[in-house]
């Protein structure tokens, strides 16, 4: 019979875990171990943006969410500024009675070339021997019966009516080329620059040329200058749109991009408030770029970083030293000590251009992303228009502007409840598809469809435009990488622009062939449906930060096979 101190007790014989403790140094001794650590690893876009903490993470996407309010005073004021109240010729040395005013000057909008043989509101009334007469270009001004919007737009300001009313299609094509312009111009800076630079620079050139908007004396001199603002509006708003977004982690993209479609929603219902106050041009636009001069301060050190992952992508050395300093659980980290040995660098992230060329899958994603936000902007104003210019009766601008908006927030409020939950892609599918069939149901079904039907399909069809042309952003910023994710973002919201000329332009010619214009922008929303099963899934995914890591971002397999083949533009998928 054998002991327990016999050393055959055991037929292994294990050493005591005493001996281990030194491997794990306690608080009271800080010597380091015995044992090789692992090389140190540079950090990662998620290990920069956790080292500045959860509360200081929410203040500065708190504080890039504020100036959306005031963006949308700048962005969506057209519809007020271009809104053509009833009008006639003005009568000189005559004081009507109202009998004379109802039978003689009718304020009912018309065409130029009036209805059922009727002189129009274009046209210069006389009295001649007790009957009605007219007289083309009126020379003497115009009176306006205004009951919506603005006191004093640019129409009323400066006559924008009959013979001149081209000008304002004109402005609208011009703001929209501005704010095209924008996003491809601040869009690629904001990747070469930094955010923060090319923040500060746009938000001093929104300053600036709202200024000489609100000062400007003449038609052309305001179209210039509304093209400029628009060009710098647009690039604030597309900046604070990617440094907010890589700010969050995962978990908080959705909920902060909700968040600020929701305080643009806000600003634009606030613009109407104010309008119906300031009942004046200038002073709407005056009360949205006056604000934007406070945010300047955003330049003042320590107020608002610049993107810790394009700070890690463009190894600013001295610039990455100062953040790790914002995080005190940081500053002992080794995942900083490579890049405070490493030399400074020029400061701008490395791009390859002949490895863009090549980056088959990252085009696709833009292709595709693209040409669905061109069509929900090109076909969202023909659910708005469609029963003024199908059944002739135009409703107030009071109930469309509203209906606008609304449907706007509603479509924030429908991605937040779903995409996270169903994924990117399939809530794009939905919305695409939702949008191709209320266009459907319009197009074919309108001689047998009631108002309370034509309004029913028109909202959702407009409803689901605005949450596919939103979901589309949002989705463009969370497969493109850092090194080009301005670029990509500022390409298709400029392609969103493209869709949005259609309504100056169909303006422009009295919305003639507008029929047409539905039916093509109906087939190409179906021809996006199909498009969309090429998109990947970037639910829950770390943003990519090099070409190589966007070129990862594969869709997904469409059956249980690891790999599959598509005809049109297939990537095929890796095989681990």
């Amino acid at each position: 019979m054998t002991t327990p101190s016999s050393p055959l007790a055991s037929p292994c014989s294990c050493p005591p875990p005493a001996p281990s403790l030194p491997s794990s140094p306690t608080p009271s001794s800080p010597a380091p171990s015995s044992l090789p650590l692992p090389p140190s690893l540079p950090p990662t876009g998620e290990v920069m943006v956790l080292a500045l903490g959860r509360k200081k993470q929410r203040l500065f996407i708190a504080i890039s969410i504020l100036p959306n309010l005031f963006l949308a005073f700048l962005l969506s004021s057209d519809p007020l500024l271009t809104l053509a109240s009833p009008h006639h010729c003005s009568l000189p040395g005559l004081t009507p009675t109202p009998e004379v005013l109802n039978a003689t000057l009718p304020w009912e909008k018309g065409s130029r070339e009036g209805e059922n043989g009727a002189l129009s509101q274009c046209t210069q009334y006389m009295l001649v021997n007790g009957t009605q007469s007219g007289v083309e270009d009126c020379q003497d001004g115009w009176d306006y019966n205004v009951t919506e919007g603005l006191r004093s737009n640019i129409v009323t300001e400066w006559d924008l009516v009959c013979t001149q009313y081209w000008l304002v299609p004109v402005e609208e094509v011009c703001f929209i080329l501005g704010i095209l312009t924008g996003c491809l111009g601040i869009g690629y800076a904001a990747d070469r620059l930094g955010r923060l630079k090319t923040l500060l620079t746009s938000l001093t050139l929104s300053v600036v040329f709202g200024t000489l908007v609100c000062v400007s004396p003449s038609p052309p001199i305001f179209i210039a200058m509304r093209f400029c603002l628009a060009a710098a509006s647009a690039g604030v708003y597309l900046t604070l749109y990617i440094a907010r977004l890589e700010l969050c982690d995962p978990s908080l993209r959705l909920v902060v991009t909700m968040i600020a479609g929701l305080t643009t929603v806000a600003g634009e219902l606030l613009l109407l408030g104010v309008a119906l106050g300031c009942q004046s041009w200038r002073g709407l636009l005056g009360t949205g770029a006056a604000p934007l001069s406070l945010f300047l301060c955003y330049g003042i050190p320590g107020v608002f970083p610049e993107s810790p992952r394009w700070l890690l992508l463009s190894d600013r050395t001295s610039d990455m030293n100062s953040f790790s300093e914002r995080s005190d659980r940081q500053r002992d980290d080794d995942s900083f000590t490579e890049l405070e040995t490493e030399a400074p660098s020029s400061g701008h992230p490395h791009l390859s251009f002949p490895e863009l060329l090549h980056s088959r899958n990252i085009w696709k994603n833009i292709c595709v992303l693209g040409f669905t936000s061109f069509i929900s902007h090109g076909i969202s104003h023909c659910y708005s228009s469609f029963r003024g210019d199908v059944r002739g009766t135009t409703p107030s601008f009071y109930w469309t502007y509203l209906l606008s908006v609304c449907a706007g927030g509603g479509a924030w409020l429908l991605l937040w409840a779903t995409v996270d939950r169903c994924g990117r892609r399939g809530i794009l599918l939905l919305t695409m598809t939702m949008t191709g069939l209320a266009s459907l149901i319009l197009l074919g079904l309108m001689e047998y469809l009631s108002e309370a039907a034509i309004t029913v399909f028109s909202v959702m069809g407009l409803f689901s435009s605005q949450a596919a042309a939103s979901l589309c952003v949002l989705f463009t910023a969370e497969i493109m990488p850092t090194i080009i994710r301005g670029s990509g973002v500022g390409a298709v919201l400029a392609l969103g622009c493209v869709g949005r000329l259609s309504s100056p332009l169909m303006d422009l010619r009295n919305h003639y062939g507008y029929f047409l214009h539905h039916v093509v922008y109906s087939s190409l929303a179906l021809l996006a449906v199909l498009s969309i099963l090429l998109l990947p899934e970037s639910k829950r995914k770390p943003l990519p930060q090099t070409l190589a890591d966007g070129e990862q971002y594969r869709r997904p397999p469409l059956g249980r096979r690891r790999r599959d083949n598509v005809p049109l533009l297939a990537t095929p998928n890796p095989d681990t």
